[in-house]
């Protein structure tokens, strides 16, 4: 490579970052570098392009001697540079068994929470990656014969989160070329010349059998993931324009946020698909929406739930709720006072009745007779057999029955609560209606309300 493609090979990269907004002048960030040619080759580039940054090297003491010799020059290297060095040691293969994750995984987790923290401690903009072309084509095969949806066949895209990634346009071969014009050596991690992992067997393989068919088959891939980018960014604006026509979101403090009509979604052109937009912000994956459609004909009560979040299947709907965290079973209240079950509030306050006194209409708060509840309170969630007598009624109904009636989901009905007296009636069906037998009358003397 002459000084003319050196210029031109810099340039190629320095227009990809301004078109694409990735990096500015006047800020700092940090370059992720391994001591391979890629890492090599991006911290080059950017110091030459007048680029502030920093280098972080991460040993994950895999290769024995070999990992101390990576680390040795990255420091070198910085050195010669003038470029400040940041590095961390990890014990990769212990953190891999006491999470149960493979080394590979490991070192990614590893890799992105020591950047995480180190650009939030010292200030960086981001942290810049090495990813190429190939790297790129190589991820969508790896993704396709994984059997990936739309998004997975997008292949890297140009920044992501605190990731940056400034070389996605140029070819392995270009990188290696600009650095040995140079006469910059860099270290070889022998485990990628091995075929024994995924990614290694299409990089040494399955590319090389492909090229004999299309030479240029690196950047045809390339293309087609930016085509592929493009067309999910159309459907993703279609199908967040029309996630109102089959789910409704509600406000507010309650676990349940959402609620999705199963006639309305099976009337989209694709329901899993519209389904799959809908749910893996909330960490449910593909797996799951395919069993979701497949149950949706299904007895009502099944559950499936992400790491933070619950979806019921509901006779007509599936309903989003957060998944709760353990908490207490039932708060015993004294006295008046604000009290706390899980995330909810309970107000208590008792006062004397006044003339101008008006019973509380809002199912949210109950007024009832002080007089005729005895202390102290219990405020659980729904027990089975619970029973009250409905404001406004005279006989008693099961809980369930009456929950049943007003059409709350399973989620909802799991997350009722109750507050009982000293004696176990049942004085408030929390945030539904309070029991006929402790409205407040003509000869009440005092109030007892109740806010949730």
């Amino acid at each position: 490579m002459n000084c003319l493609k050196m210029r031109k090979f810099e340039a190629k990269i320095s227009h990809f970052i301004e078109r694409h907004h990735l990096l500015e002048r006047e800020k700092r960030y940090l370059v992720a570098l391994s001591g391979g040619a890629d890492s090599v080759c991006l911290l080059l580039v950017l110091q030459k392009l007048g680029f502030s940054v920093e280098a972080a090297h991460c040993n994950f003491h895999l290769r024995g001697d070999e990992s101390d010799r990576d680390e040795q020059f990255c420091q070198s290297l910085c050195q010669r540079l003038n470029v400040p060095f940041h590095r961390v040691d990890f014990d990769t293969s212990d953190y891999a068994r006491q999470h149960k994750v493979s080394i590979e995984m490991a070192a990614r987790e590893l890799r992105y929470q020591y950047f995480s923290e180190i650009l939030e401690s010292i200030g960086f903009q981001g942290v810049c990656v090495a990813h190429h072309a190939d790297d790129n084509a190589e991820t969508l095969l790896l993704n396709l014969v994984r059997g990936s949806g739309l998004r997975g066949l997008t292949g890297m895209s140009p920044r992501r989160d605190f990731v940056i990634r400034p070389m996605l346009e140029v070819r392995r071969e270009e990188i290696e070329e600009y650095l040995a014009a140079q006469g910059q050596t860099f270290v070889t991690d022998r485990s990628n010349l091995q075929s024994d992992f995924s990614r290694n067997k299409i990089r040494l393989e399955i590319l090389p059998k492909l090229q004999e068919i299309n030479p240029s088959v690196v950047s045809e891939l390339n293309l087609t993931a930016r085509h592929l980018a493009d067309a999910e960014r159309v459907l993703n604006d279609a199908l967040d324009r029309n996630t109102s026509t089959f789910s409704t979101f509600f406000a507010g403090q309650s676990p349940i946020f959402c609620e999705i009509s199963i006639p309305k979604l099976l009337a989209q052109p694709s329901p899993a698909y519209a389904l799959f937009h809908l749910l893996t912000p909330y960490g449910f994956n593909r797996s799951q929406i395919d069993e979701i459609i497949d149950a949706l004909s299904q007895q009502p009560g099944r559950q499936w739930h992400s790491p933070d979040h619950t979806l019921t299947l509901d006779r007509d709907r599936l309903v989003l709720s957060h998944r709760q965290v353990e908490q207490p079973e039932a708060v015993e209240i004294s006295g008046a006072g604000s009290f706390s079950l899980g995330n909810a509030v309970l107000q208590i306050e008792t006062f004397p009745k006044t003339a101008d006194f008006l019973v509380s209409k809002t199912p949210e708060t109950a007024t009832l007779d002080a007089d005729k509840i005895a202390f102290p309170l219990t405020w659980r969630r729904v027990g089975q057999g619970d029973r009250f007598v409905p404001f406004g009624m005279t006989g008693s109904r099961l809980v369930s029955d009456y929950l049943t009636d007003r059409k709350k989901s399973l989620a909802e009905k799991q997350q009722q609560t109750v507050v009982a007296d000293a004696t176990g009636r049942i004085v408030w069906l929390v945030a539904e209606r309070p029991d006929n037998r402790f409205r407040v009358a003509p000869d009440t003397k005092n109030i007892l309300r109740l806010t949730h």
